[in-house]
């Protein structure tokens, strides 16, 4: 039922937000609904300074899944997998997903995530450049591949847009040649809105379109006018209806990011809670 898992994943975000407010940050905050995450991108430049600590306050402020990024200290910033999903069991986080490259450390890739104890591994941009139909179709047919790598390890293997896939060629939106010419089972989107946005285009048309293809989010507020990330209800997306579609989507983690802040992204995070705590109203 779509309205119940919204109740559901609304009132426990409220408990979570009322609780981070309230508590002194030794207490532990009320637990936030599973299916939301957080994409450590949002936290680079203090994971790369000290990724322990960070990953305390990032379970500190309620979150219990977690998305990882590339960085130049590698996949984990600069810890092992095994140190990275070590540490995550200890604070009560999980280690879902990964932001990796589709390239010629491929084998080493899955590998690591594998060890990392993750879900999904994502590839986070084209792998190769073009612009064009004959690029994407390829581009298709090597995600299927990578699909089947990932499934024979027990991974998952998707994909993350960002806004150029939503132009044409020919009159064919590329994105769209993705979603047909990639097998469900073995590629997931992973959307992120915000850029959805950004491209000119309506998450919900896809939802619409493509029921279910949507496992993973990234819940993210974007404004066209800026050209960047803001914090929730401050841009672009309708957050609020994102949230009433979760059932259509088929989404089964959302991550919250932000890539731009005003002051820092812990504060940021907070008022993304917060705000959507108040949706409830």
């Amino acid at each position: 039922n779509n309205m119940r898992s919204r109740r559901n994943f609304i009132y426990q975000t409220t408990a979570l937000a009322v609780g981070s407010l309230t508590l002194p940050s030794f207490i532990p905050t009320q637990s936030v609904h599973e299916d939301v995450g957080v994409q450590l991108y949002t936290f680079r430049d203090a994971m790369i300074q000290d990724p322990k600590g960070t990953l305390s306050k990032v379970a500190e402020l309620g979150f219990k899944q977690l998305e990882s990024a590339r960085s130049d200290k590698g996949l984990y910033y600069g810890l092992t997998p095994t140190e990275m999903r070590d540490t995550c069991k200890a604070l009560g986080l999980s280690i879902r997903s990964g932001h990796v490259q589709l390239d010629t450390d491929w084998n080493q890739t899955m590998e690591q995530a594998a060890e990392a104890g993750q879900e999904y591994v994502i590839c986070s941009s084209m792998p190769t450049q073009g612009q064009a139909i004959d690029n994407y179709l390829r581009v298709a047919e090597a995600f299927n591949k990578a699909g089947e790598d990932c499934k024979k390890i027990g991974l998952k293997f998707g994909y993350h847009n960002h806004s150029y896939e939503f132009e044409s060629d020919k009159g064919q939106v590329l994105y769209d040649l993705l979603l047909e010419n990639t097998d469900p089972s073995l590629v997931h989107m992973e959307l992120d809105l915000g850029w959805v946005v950004m491209g000119g285009k309506n998450p919900i048309d896809y939802f619409n379109q493509y029921p279910g293809r949507f496992p993973l989010w990234h819940l993210k507020d974007m404004s066209i006018l800026e050209g960047g990330s803001t914090e929730f209800g401050k841009g672009d997306l309708n957050i609020s209806e994102m949230i009433e579609n979760i059932d259509l989507a088929g989404v089964k983690y959302m991550f919250m990011e932000q890539e731009q802040y005003d002051n820092n992204p812990f504060d940021s995070i907070r008022y993304n809670l917060n705000y959507l705590a108040k949706l409830v109203d």
